[in-house]
């Protein structure tokens, strides 16, 4: 059987204990993120259980390779804030599903591919503007609303959530100091509960901001109007999710493969992302991404396969069915404590250490991206413009490379040899290198260590020649690869092309 297929092929060797217990503490981390997670958007608590269930299960069966988690992530649900804030929930669950339908359209079409065009600094800024977001959320907790005006707690209320907060925080930095046999954040919430219930302590819990009635995830249509005015709403949001989703996606499914040194299939999960996101919707759920954090958890518990994705989904859902009366009563503080750290942990604090090791503009684009980013909640416009802004600097640096070395031989050619690619941005340049005038009858342009790449560099060539036709001279080109000469052709470009030791170009595809 080919490597490819059987990367994705149940009858594999499995390690059950491996994957069951990855499965177990995967569900128990994915628990608390996707309470907050939900809080944090303001939507009912259950929505993100219902979320973590429906995309762990079906990503781990459908998925685009064994390994990887999804859930109720942040950087979807960032995505949907303002949405929820505006139009209200049954909104969130259209745009829910639309970014499910973009999102199988992209697996459909192949263009998974393309994550590979994000560069570091743009990840750096897009990862760190998260974190940003994440932790500027949790202080909304510290707030209540005193005559219909938000106001900042102060007194004994302050102090309490405060004191539960740093408990919270310091449980989740110091256990895995002497265990890491069960998951801190759930053991830090676990632990505050026990506290607030056995001391009677008065402070805000999951039941303050909304009601949780477990059961298994209803079926639901949207109950929107479906008009044009309605989709004008709708389809920014579900854009920026659908993109924001993958990114996530596709980058950790990149990640696993760089840890397991196996290979994914990007395009087979941007399909069952969007399905488990189709379903998210019509099931009550948020929807979400694959997580980083939880798939490095996996893996670390030595999970290979698909098995402990879905023990995880299962676990969730029992948890759902049977743990909603012990949500209810959650202290905040020990969410807002757990995604906390969640923004610590998601902060990308390498950043500071090469950034004096970074060129001038991948600096500037990080940061600019983590600007949008906390400034917009706009995740993939950020990471769009980063991208372009990455792409327009890397094609000036391109264009500042080509050169000529010029010589005559001993028949009285004169030769051009070009060093770098010929683009748009390098045509000025290039034009610069001849000297017509002074040249003789007969020139040679050697395209061996360069590069025709698009119709910019065509219409160079086509008024190149056009110039020393008009002085009486001939101009030959040497080296050109099949496809530099196919553009040519198309091109009608009247050229002599010389083919003899023309080079080729493979290109590594997917």
């Amino acid at each position: 059987m080919p490597n490819a297929l059987r990367l994705f092929d149940f009858s594999q060797k499995i390690n059950y204990k491996n994957e069951i217990l990855a499965g177990l503490t995967v569900a128990m981390t994915m628990m608390p993120e996707s309470l907050s997670f939900a809080i944090l958007a303001g939507l009912p608590p259950l929505v993100g259980l219902y979320a973590a269930f429906i995309m762990g299960l079906v990503t781990s069966v459908f998925g685009g390779r064994p390994g990887l988690v999804s859930g109720g992530a942040g950087a979807t649900v960032v995505v949907l804030i303002a949405l929820m804030k505006t139009n209200g929930i049954e909104y969130v669950f259209a745009a829910v599903v639309l970014a499910g339908i973009i999102q199988i359209l992209v697996g459909l079409f192949k263009l998974g591919k393309f994550i590979r065009l994000v560069p570091q600094p743009v990840m750096y800024g897009f990862v760190n503007g998260l974190a940003v977001i994440i932790f500027m959320a949790q202080l909304e907790q510290f707030k209540m609303i005193v005559n219909g005006q938000t106001a900042w707690l102060t007194g004994q209320p302050l102090l309490i959530m405060a004191g539960l907060v740093a408990l919270t925080i310091a449980i989740v930095v110091l256990l895995p100091r002497f265990t890491k046999a069960v998951p801190p954040s759930l053991v830090a919430i676990i632990v505050v509960f026990l506290v607030v219930l056995g001391f009677g302590i008065h402070t805000k819990t999951v039941r303050d901001i909304a009601v949780v009635s477990g059961g298994f995830p209803p079926f639901h249509i949207p109950k929107i109007p479906f008009t044009w005015a309605t989709l004008q709403i709708v389809f920014p949001y579900a854009l920026i999710m659908a993109g924001v989703g993958l990114t996530e996606g596709l980058l950790t499914l990149n990640l696993v493969d760089e840890m397991t040194a196996t290979r994914g299939n990007s395009n087979r999960e941007c399909v069952a992302q969007g399905t488990a996101n189709i379903l998210n919707g019509f099931f009550y759920g948020m929807g979400g991404c694959p997580m980083i954090a939880q798939t490095l958890v996996n893996l670390s518990a030595g999970a290979r396969a698909r098995l402990s994705g879905i023990i995880a989904a299962l676990t969730i859902l029992l948890i759902i069915l049977f743990g909603a009366p012990v949500i209810e009563r959650v202290p905040l503080a020990a969410l807002t404590g757990v995604m906390i750290m969640v923004a610590v942990g998601t902060f990308e604090w390498v950043s500071f250490k090469i950034i004096n090791k970074m060129p001038r503009h991948d600096v500037f684009v990080g940061i600019l991206v983590a600007v949008i980013t906390v400034w917009l909640h706009n995740l993939a416009l950020a990471v769009l413009i980063g991208v372009i802004i990455s792409a327009l600097v890397f094609a000036w640096e391109s264009a500042k490379r080509i050169r000529a070395r010029k010589y005559i031989d001993s028949n009285g050619i004169k030769h051009y040899e070009i060093y770098g690619p010929l683009f748009f941005g390098s045509v000025t340049a290039f034009n610069e290198k001849f000297e017509i005038a002074d040249d003789p009858k007969e020139v040679i342009v050697d395209f061996k260590d360069s590069r025709i790449a698009d119709m910019s560099a065509i219409e160079a060539l086509n008024k190149l020649t056009e110039r020393y036709h008009k002085a009486g001279k001939k101009l030959h080109l040497k080296h050109l690869s099949n496809d530099c000469r196919l553009l040519l052709k198309n091109a009608d470009a009247v050229i002599e092309v010389n083919v003899i030791e023309d080079p080729t170009y493979p290109v590594a595809t997917e």
